[in-house]
């Protein structure tokens, strides 16, 4: 082993207590401390950027197409538009405004009709539609915020009126079910019911709003609405559901922005933290540089002795803040320790995504502007007098 290395390991861990002992701890606690928390902030945003996405695709898919004035258009089987490599599957939907009313109570909601034998996004109670036998062809589902608010009972019997021209048609319909999405604006408003019982109002039964498209998993929503659009007919537009609902969407790009001024303000701590570390290790070894210096060590040896006292810390620092960073997000990934309010942020429980390949880049990152900033006290050592530091106290 080198001599330099032998030195800085002398030096940095000896096992009396001194200054030098608790400056490096001291050190190696703050460089930990800095590691763990921008794992914990990536691994944060992440999964909030997911999590928050993934509802809103699961409720509306990744695209969707409508026709260019936002009339109805013919409901095909299999369009040939949507047999692309990036579509995973398809829906067709039709939304009417109408007015519920159970009891004495009424409410005004967007009723979305979906085909039957699609998933019903986050199904809590009872069961999805169901039209096997005329008793169940009239069913509906809602939100268990709506059904709280207005104190309706899984199985019981609403009514939905819709306004058809001057006409007003009704609905007897049965609750079979309840969703909770989480996102206020979609619980507040949309009830789920049987595609053919809203095309049963106009004079086309055959008539939808539109699809929506969800992708394959890995797919990107800006290149496959692109290339789908190219396979629409001139009537026909696909538009990205990002772009539908820009308000959640921008909210949850501005916690990038949070994320990477975080990031750099604890890497900007992290950096002052070694600096001023190292600045008074130096100082501490001011008597032992101006030894080495009179029996003839060069300045690149002694800089090589501080340079291994702080890759000491450095190394120690981002081992130590990597496994609590990786722990916590664990266990929050597992247990749920953090809560959140539902109505502000949509989910519940704090949410947590590692991504392997950004804790490999902050452990590369943190180590290559620590050794960069390392140089710049090291610097200093050529400056100091053999004969004035030997008498330094």
């Amino acid at each position: 082993m080198s001599t330099p290395f032998e030195i800085a390991k002398k030096i940095s861990f000896q096992k009396q207590k001194s200054y030098t002992r608790f400056i490096v701890r001291l050190s190696i606690a703050a460089t930990s401390i800095s590691v763990a928390a921008i794992i914990l902030t990536l691994s944060i945003v992440n999964g909030f950027q997911e999590s928050i996405s993934n509802k809103v695709y699961q409720f509306w898919g990744h695209i969707r197409i409508a026709s260019v004035s936002g009339a109805p258009i013919e409901r095909q089987t299999n369009p040939s538009f949507l047999l692309n490599s990036s579509v995973e599957s398809f829906t067709p939907f039709l939304n009417q405004s109408s007015v519920l009313s159970y009891r004495q109570d009424i409410e005004g909601v967007i009723v979305k009709g979906i085909p039957v034998d699609s998933k019903i996004p986050f199904l809590i109670k009872g069961k999805s539609l169901d039209i096997t036998n005329d008793s169940n062809r009239n069913s509906i589902i809602i939100s268990d915020a709506l059904a709280l608010k207005l104190n309706i009972p899984l199985d019981s019997s609403i009514r939905l009126y819709f306004l058809n021209g001057s006409a007003v048609q009704q609905r007897r319909m049965k609750v079979i079910g309840l969703y909770h999405s989480g996102i206020e604006e979609y619980d507040r408003q949309f009830v789920i019911v049987n595609l053919g019982m809203l095309q049963q109002l106009g004079i086309n039964d055959n008539r939808i709003e539109g699809y929506s498209v969800q992708l394959k998993k890995g797919i990107s929503i800006e290149a496959a609405n692109n290339q789908i659009q190219k396979q629409l007919p001139a009537n026909l537009v696909s538009t990205s559901i990002n772009d539908y609902y820009p308000q959640i969407f921008d909210w949850i790009g501005v916690q990038t922005v949070n994320r990477n001024v975080t990031i750099s303000i604890l890497l900007l701590i992290a950096i002052v933290n070694l600096l001023t570390c190292l600045f008074i290790l130096m100082l501490e070894r001011v008597n032992m540089i101006g030894t080495l210096t009179a029996m003839g060590a060069s300045h690149s040896f002694i800089r090589q002795v501080f340079l291994y006292q702080a890759s000491f810390i450095c190394w120690m620092g981002i081992g130590i803040g990597t496994c609590i960073g990786i722990g916590l997000s664990f266990l929050q990934q597992h247990f749920g320790i953090i809560q959140l309010d539902e109505a502000a942020y949509f989910i519940k429980t704090l949410p947590i995504q590692m991504n392997a390949l950004q804790i490999v880049w902050v452990i590369i990152g943190t180590a290559l502007i620590s050794y960069l900033s390392f140089l710049v006290p090291t610097l200093w050592i050529h400056k100091i007098s053999p004969a004035k530091a030997i008498k330094f106290d």
